[in-house]
């Protein structure tokens, strides 16, 4: 019915394939002007799904209801010792504020004088008086140190130490570790390596670490989604900061970047890379292919060009009918080379094996038109099944796949059309030399005649394969973690492991928004009675509990050590003579007490140090006061603080940084669920959510975004599946008009489904967010190689392994796998595991094509 009109369109196209070709340039430039003046690329992954999902518009009113919490670039700090990263945060907050064109908001959360203030009333009631008891036991200590808080001083309290000791007056056994870290530091001291030392864990000990192991600076940097990495611009701004910082420059200081910013553009960053080394190798490998397929440049060129053109035709409808690419559709490319090139490479592949009646070969225009006739309505049919594959996609929630699905299922149609006119010219042009020989595989003929003889067994060994898949569908394991398919080794990921340590710094949490903060605190009990729920944290977990009782322990201790820890006037700073000085005196005050200790405690240690630095230079002595006292004041005017206080904390209290994260101007109240638990584990994961939504079925958060969004995709590709299927099916039963040949197309495409399922549950390999678009992919694919076979033996043929088609689709397979196969190679684990999925699916659907298929068709008479 259409061979006809199609096997002229290409004799037309190659009698004027001058003008044919003036008419595919001028169409190409004007899809680059289109290209260049309405296409643009977002990295904003927030339009990936359709703002009328439930879900997603929670996670919308989430986000403007707390924006403070989105686009983030988070900094952690860590320090050898708390005070270094405490410090080195100060610092990089304070250069970052200094920059508001990059920087819309900067913020140290773990330094709030309000926290500070009451930092002794959020302990429990134990560890608060062991905390106060050893305090006031080491008020002498203080007190020397508060009235002369340097080396001199500290010296002085060593001595009055050591007399306590001679009388038998002191118990040192709870100052062990305190005297352990003096002796450190005070060794590397004399040995001429100086170092900070920790007051904050002297005073406090294991308390010091309540807080956490890092510090943090979180900021909202300007984006800017018009380049391929919105926050680079802030983030090289960060890190330049972080090169000048003191700690950083000594080494004594890490800082480390993620959050949602630096997670986004490293992973395209990653992706960007690996599609480039990918890009060319597939380049090579495909020119390598086409030369085996068609043998001369003649007409490897030919398809290049029309495949360039192609592509230059769909990113220009992109421009006219997206406009504006995301992370997913900006795929479209890849996928049309892997795809479109099949067309090519089948239309030549018969072009050279044309013959004449007699066995002469046909002039180029003959030879052209006879083509056009045999293979113009298989190209159509495989072009209209692989954009119904893709198009299926329109319809989903899954919009950044809509949108891919739009432009290559539109791609498709355009590379048919490429394939019956620009081609053909091209073809004209470069007047390849007739042919020497057949275009089939000779050597195929005997295994052709081998699967005839053993077709029974073959199908039923397949039917078993069949079955087997069958029962493997239920064992299909979805992971719906994106952070599974990002980059372990990229820098925000492994801070981001780090942090998974502690459940209040997990990424895995779920929100809640309730009316008032009353129903909050009706909420808390059932959720922390949840077994997978660690804390929930909402604005009165910022105000302490028990304050009564701890107040007066605190204004106990206080009457004790405020008239010591409060100096007027603080000695000067010392010289080196007054340093060298106290050091002689400590020794002098700590021989009769070692000489009965081993070598290895903590004031023998400490003696031999200051032996040590007695006899020291001058710069020695002065660095190991910097080194020992850097912090000191720091920590006593934050003992000083803590102690003065008389009442309690109260909401009214909370600062306004930390009251906009937790209560809404309306009075609705914001609380954070954070888990217990490895919630990189999907099924772990899961049953966090259902246990929060089994309290509150509205939550929202990271974990529950993953969780909705995991099935949405899901969803999105079952329908997709379905929509493409039938739609294959219809347009070969337009085409074939009999529902048994319709039948011996699908019959290969349901079986290369199910064998690929097998090897994703045997390998394992995970379905994710990156690779499931494998699946419908493939059925537009693996359509087309079944359409070429189905509709050859319509027409009689009976050896399909040694034809022409054989060959094309076996060369088709592989510069697709090649275009696909490539992505393996990438470094993002996410685009790796697409492209060993679609190796899997593609060979899958090969076996099916080359081996079931020709075993499945009703045997024909022999041909010739």
């Amino acid at each position: 019915m259409l061979s006809t009109p199609l096997g002229r369109l290409a004799a037309f196209c190659s009698r004027n394939a001058i003008l044919v070709t003036l008419l595919a340039v001028l169409v190409g430039i004007g899809a680059v002007t289109a290209t260049r003046t309405w296409l643009n690329v977002t990295t904003d992954t927030g339009g990936l799904f359709s703002s009328k999902l439930p879900w997603k518009q929670r996670q919308e009113q989430f986000q403007k209801d707390f924006p403070q919490g989105e686009d983030q670039l988070v900094a952690v700090v860590q320090g050898d010792i708390p005070e270094e990263a405490q410090a080195t945060a100060s610092q990089l907050a304070e250069a970052l504020r200094a920059d508001p064109a990059h920087y819309k908001l900067v913020r140290t959360p773990d330094q709030v004088p309000y926290l500070e203030k009451n930092g002794l009333l959020f302990l429990d009631a134990k560890p608060l008086g062991d905390l106060l008891e050893k305090t006031i036991d080491a008020q002498p200590f203080l007190g020397q140190l508060a009235t002369d808080p340097s080396a001199r001083g500290l010296f002085g309290a060593l001595s009055l130490i050591g007399q306590g000791v001679a009388r038998g007056q002191a118990n040192l056994t709870s100052f062990a570790a305190s005297l352990d870290g003096f002796a450190d530091n005070l060794s590397a001291a004399a040995a001429g390596h100086p170092a900070p030392l920790s007051w904050q864990r002297l005073i406090s000990g294991k308390l010091s670490e309540l807080g956490g192991h890092y510090q943090f600076v979180v900021t909202q940097p300007r984006l800017d989604y018009g380049s391929f990495q919105p926050g680079g611009a802030a983030t090289a701004v960060m890190k330049h900061a972080i090169s000048q910082l003191e700690f950083v420059k000594t080494g004594r200081a890490h800082v480390y970047l993620t959050g949602q910013v630096a997670l986004d553009d490293e992973e395209f960053a990653t992706v960007a890379q690996g599609m480039v080394a990918g890009l060319i190798g597939s380049l090579v490998l495909v020119s390598l292919w086409l030369i085996l397929a068609v043998r001369t440049w003649r007409v490897i060129v030919p398809i290049i060009i029309t495949l360039v053109l192609g592509l230059l035709l769909t990113t220009g409808f992109a421009a006219v009918a997206v406009g504006t690419l995301n992370l997913i559709s900006v795929a479209f490319a890849v996928l049309f080379v892997g795809i479109a090139v099949d067309f090519g490479i089948q239309f030549s592949v018969r072009f050279r094996a044309q013959s004449l009646p007699d066995g002469s070969r046909p002039d180029v225009q003959t030879a052209l038109s006879m083509t056009g006739r045999e293979t113009g309505v298989q190209i159509l049919i495989a072009s209209l099944a692989t954009a119904a594959g893709f198009l299926a996609f329109t319809p989903t929630a899954f919009v950044g796949v809509a949108q891919l699905g739009l432009i290559a299922g539109f791609g498709m149609l355009i590379a048919f059309g490429c394939t019956l006119t620009i081609l053909p010219a091209l073809l004209t042009l470069c007047r390849p030399k007739p042919l020497a020989g057949e275009m089939g595989f000779a050597w195929a003929r005997p295994i052709d005649d081998a699967i005839r003889r053993r077709r029974v067994p073959i199908l039923a060994g397949f039917a078993v394969l069949a079955i087997g898949g069958l029962f493997c569908i239920p064992l299909l394991h979805f992971d719906g973690d994106p952070l599974h398919t990002k980059n372990p080794k990229s820098e925000s990921m492994q801070t981001l492991h780090l942090l998974m340590a502690d459940p209040v710094t997990s990424p895995y949490s779920a929100e809640i928004l309730t009316p008032d903060i009353a129903t909050a605190r009706a909420l808390v009990p059932k959720l922390e009675a949840l077994p997978l729920v660690h804390d929930v944290l909402y604005l009165d977990s910022f105000v302490p509990t028990d304050q009564p009782e701890k107040l007066e322990m605190i204004q106990d201790a206080a009457q004790i050590l405020l008239p010591t820890l409060v100096v007027p006037s603080p000695l000067p700073p010392p010289d080196a003579a007054a340093i060298r000085a106290s050091a002689v005196s400590t020794v002098a005050a700590l021989a009769p007490v070692v000489s009965h200790l081993a070598a290895t405690d903590p004031l023998a240690r400490i003696e031999t140090a200051l032996r040590t630095l007695s006899t020291a230079p001058d710069a020695t002595l002065l660095a190991a006061d910097a080194a020992l006292t850097r912090f000191l004041p720091m920590q006593l005017d934050q003992l000083r603080t803590v102690l003065t206080v008389t009442s309690p904390a109260v909401e009214a209290d909370i600062p306004q940084q930390i009251r906009e994260n937790y209560l809404l101007p309306n009075g609705q109240a914001h609380m954070e669920v954070h888990p217990r638990g490895a919630l990189n584990d999907n099924a772990v994961l899961h049953d966090f959510v259902r246990q929060v939504r089994s309290v509150w079925p509205d939550a929202a958060g990271a974990a529950v975004t993953i969780v909705d969004s995991a099935d949405t995709i899901v969803r999105a590709f079952a329908i997709a599946a379905i929509s493409a299927l039938v739609a294959i099916a219809v347009i070969l039963l337009v085409f074939l008009r009999k529902l048994t040949h319709v039948a011996l197309v699908l019959a290969p495409l349901v079986l290369s489904a199910l064998l690929t399922v097998i090897l994703v549950v045997l390998i394992p390999e995970p379905l994710n967010f990156a690779n499931i678009i494998a699946l419908p992919l493939l059925l537009g694919v693996g359509v087309s190689f079944n359409i070429y076979f189905v509709m050859n033996w319509r027409r009689g043929l009976a050896r399909p392994l040694g034809s022409p088609t054989a060959r094309a689709v076996l060369f088709s397979a592989l510069t697709t796998g090649t275009a696909f196969g490539s992505l393996a190679a990438s470094h993002h684990p996410g685009t790796a595991s697409m492209g060993r999925l679609l190796l899997l699916s593609l060979a899958c659907t090969l076996i099916s094509t080359m081996i079931f298929e020709p075993a499945l068709l009703p045997e024909r008479r022999r041909d010739p």
